[in-house]
């Protein structure tokens, strides 16, 4: 059967998946009877609750003797290092654009990426339905960012589709025909991706998606360059450099049949599969047979930006609602933490929110940027492109805050609706709590996007939170009586008959200057019956705190208590006595 592997690539939120879904429907990969999830693709729970797509998932559809394998890919910065991997296994890459937003940073990101490794693109304007929409202003912007990212003229050359997935249709035209459906999408696919090369030699394949299964153990999947691999053949692992991993016996290939992983007994040159047997291989090595010497090349992965230090949980509560996390390295001087680092936020924020589902109970520290030097010695940090899509009457207030977290403006222009879409380049480290800030300052109505864009010199110090914190000074259950007295004090975070303990934050002070109070002190009962004593104590909501929030909370000193049931914050020093002689040595460093 012939072959075509594709990878859908677009901006979070442009629709990705819902296409996946109407391609997969069309294609007749789903039985009439058969019930099938909207967005099919997000099988992950995270995904479902998010609606994004975190993990890149591999499918295939049958269209007329053409097998196509196709890679539904991440839309959030924060995951591109799972795009950049894939795009070494596939062919060609449609590039999905919304027809009113039009291509937003991850879709440069991406498109770059795909560009550079020579991927002769598709262009496919979704959500035409939309009352905004603009596809003809929006095609050329697409055809502009190419440009600027240096393709060449067979790329600057590319075929153009429009529709909606939601519709199900896609055209040659963005007024339709709507009655052919995914076909012209279909045929496209099939007369401009390339099939895939085929090199002489023996197996040889490179891992590029890496998962556990309960079952199988390790399954790695990647797309064959060479040879042929059958169940129980004995193949070598080869890191980058070609140094032998390890030896070993494969237990399953899987080929990919619609959303299904089907058993194969032998899988050639072309195809992308997914292997088990091998306990140590990993993203970018090579599997290959015994004889091969040589490791396929790799793509290298952008560096992280953000790091955070992992602790076991020491509360008072530890152990109570989950397993406890103990990860010791010897580079930790504290031999209970380790230090985990990734692209942004969002991106440790579901590692986290991943562990306190299995099960696992930990202590996370605020996130911090990983500096670097130039050979001048001069101190150098990441740097983000951010773009903001925000009603003009609230641009003022946007520019002031990025000002503030030492942002530069370097373009503002209309971008329809009575909307302007502005662009920063900011420091990493301005950007982190600023997410909510932003959803305060514009009634909710703006969107923001961030993009890795480079190192640059140090911008100096950004001031951080100006609040301090009110800290419980006793272990208990809190009390209603006791919030409600101390309201005055700034806002809570935790209700009524919740556990607390010494050291813990309970709420907000309204001054600069952290305040320690009894949240368990309750009424004290006499004999005496009034109207206005016997009053009904209401209490103002407490702030919610998601996991990202709270990161973004939290100050150096302070950690984000996560178990499965509760996110807590704490002190990092839970005895006032040693956070007294925490400051008083602070303040030594500083004179």
């Amino acid at each position: 059967m012939s072959l075509r592997n594709l990878a859908i690539i677009a901006h979070v939120d442009h629709g990705k998946t819902t296409l996946v879904d109407r391609l997969l429907q069309q294609s007749g990969a789903f039985r009439e009877n058969q019930r099938v999830a909207e967005r099919a693709m997000d099988s992950n729970d995270l995904e479902r609750e998010r609606g994004i797509t975190i993990l890149a998932k591999v499918t295939s559809i049958d269209w007329h003797g053409t097998r196509i394998n196709i890679v539904d890919t991440p839309g959030h910065a924060d995951f591109g290092g799972e795009v950049e991997r894939i795009l070494n296994m596939v062919d060609g890459a449609l590039v999905l654009v919304d027809a009113a937003e039009g291509p937003l940073p991850q879709t440069k990101f991406v498109v770059s990426k795909a560009l550079k490794v020579g991927l002769k693109p598709i262009v496919v304007i979704n959500k035409v339905d939309r009352p905004d929409a603009r596809p003809t202003v929006v095609v050329n912007e697409v055809f502009d960012l190419f440009a600027a990212l240096d393709a060449s003229e067979e790329q600057l050359d590319f075929p153009i589709l429009y529709g909606s997935a939601k519709e199900g249709w896609m055209a040659a035209s963005p007024n339709g025909p709507k009655d052919q459906g995914m076909a012209p999408l279909f045929d496209l696919v099939t007369r401009h991706v390339k099939e895939p090369t085929i090199e002489d030699g023996p197996f040889r394949m490179l891992g590029t998606i890496l998962e556990a299964n309960p079952y199988l153990g390790r399954v790695v999947t990647g797309r064959i360059s060479s040879g042929a691999v059958k169940p129980n053949q004995i193949v070598k692992v080869l890191d980058r450099t070609g140094r032998l991993i390890e030896e070993g016996r494969l237990t399953k290939v899987l080929a990919f049949r619609g959303l299904d992983r089907t058993g194969v007994e032998e899988a050639s040159a072309g195809d992308i599969v997914a292997i088990a047997g091998l306990p140590e291989a990993t993203v970018s090595h090579t599997i290959c047979a015994p004889e091969v010497t040589q490791p396929l090349p790799a793509q290298p992965i952008d560096p992280p930006t953000l790091a955070m230090t992992f602790r076991i949980n020491d509360s008072p509560l530890a152990g109570t609602e989950g397993d406890n996390v103990a990860l010791r390295i010897s580079e930790s001087t504290e031999k209970d933490s380790m230090e985990v680092a990734g692209r942004g936020e969002l991106q440790l924020g579901i590692l986290i929110e991943t562990m306190r589902r299995e099960g696992f109970e930990l202590s996370v520290s605020r996130p911090k940027v990983l500096l670097d030097r130039d050979p001048s010695g001069e101190l150098l940090e990441p740097i983000e492109e951010v773009v903001v899509d925000v009603d003009e009457e609230h641009s003022g207030i946007v520019v002031q805050k990025l000002s503030e977290r030492k942002a530069e403006m370097t373009e503002m222009r209309p971008s329809g609706g009575g909307r302007v879409r502005l662009v920063f380049h900011a420091p990493t480290r301005g950007l982190i709590g600023y997410q909510g800030e932003l959803l305060t300052d514009t009634r909710g109505t703006a969107v923001m996007n961030r993009l890795f864009h480079d190192y640059g010199p140090y911008r100096g110090d950004i001031v951080g939170r100006r609040n301090g914190v009110l800290i419980s000074n006793d272990q208990g259950e809190a009390v209603a009586y006791a919030l409600w007295n101390l309201e005055d004090r700034g806002p809570m975070m935790i209700e009524p008959g919740w556990k607390v303990y010494r050291g813990m934050i309970v709420g907000e002070h309204t001054r600069g200057n952290d305040l320690e109070v009894n949240v368990l002190k309750g009424k004290k009962l006499t004999n005496i019956r009034t109207h206005s004593k016997d009053e009904a104590v209401r209490l103002v909501p407490p702030i919610q705190m998601t996991l990202e929030k709270a990161l973004a909370y939290i100050t150096d000193d302070e950690l984000v208590e996560v178990t499965p049931k509760a996110i807590r914050l704490r002190k990092k020093l839970l005895d006032p006595n040693d956070r007294k002689k925490a400051d008083r040595v602070k303040e030594a460093e500083r004179v």
